[in-house]
């Protein structure tokens, strides 16, 4: 079992990581998924599925939601208004096109995640405009307070 405050603590471990698309490694570069297998993997373990490779415009060219399917296979849905933090947000550029960018929410009105404007991994407040943006929260398998 892994607690918030790990989850939590684990994403703040990765702030400050350059922002390189495809990347995984604390410190080194990822992008906003990359965050997302390096948070699992170090309070969790073993990521549970490989992710293929994906350019940056999958979303759009595919089409599907496929970072929510991999949510509800492997992770916990939660209301958008239950959402608690180690949580993770998954977010749309704009309406009618699938959810293609996530964050782990670190406080109530906080997340976490690599964003290439900013240049990495960034805290940013769940200001209104992400929040009109919010598509999907799940919570990390076998989570407890």
């Amino acid at each position: 079992m892994v607690t918030r405050a790990e989850i939590v603590a684990a994403a703040d471990a990765w702030r400050g990581t350059p922002y390189r698309h495809q990347a995984s490694l604390r410190g080194v570069g990822c992008d906003c998924l990359g965050l997302v297998r390096g948070v699992w993997r170090e309070p969790i373990g073993p990521e549970p599925e490989p992710v293929p490779v994906y350019t940056p415009d999958w979303a759009e060219a595919g089409g599907e939601e496929a970072l929510a399917a991999a949510g509800f296979r492997h992770l916990v849905p939660v209301a958008p208004e239950a959402r608690r933090p180690g949580d993770l947000l998954l977010f749309r550029w704009r309406m009618g096109v699938p959810a293609k960018h996530a964050g782990i929410l670190t406080t109530p009105e906080c997340f976490l995640h690599a964003y290439d404007a900013a240049g990495g991994v960034v805290a940013s407040p769940l200001s209104p405009w992400w929040t009109r943006r919010l598509a999907f929260v799940f919570a990390f398998p076998g989570v407890r307070d």
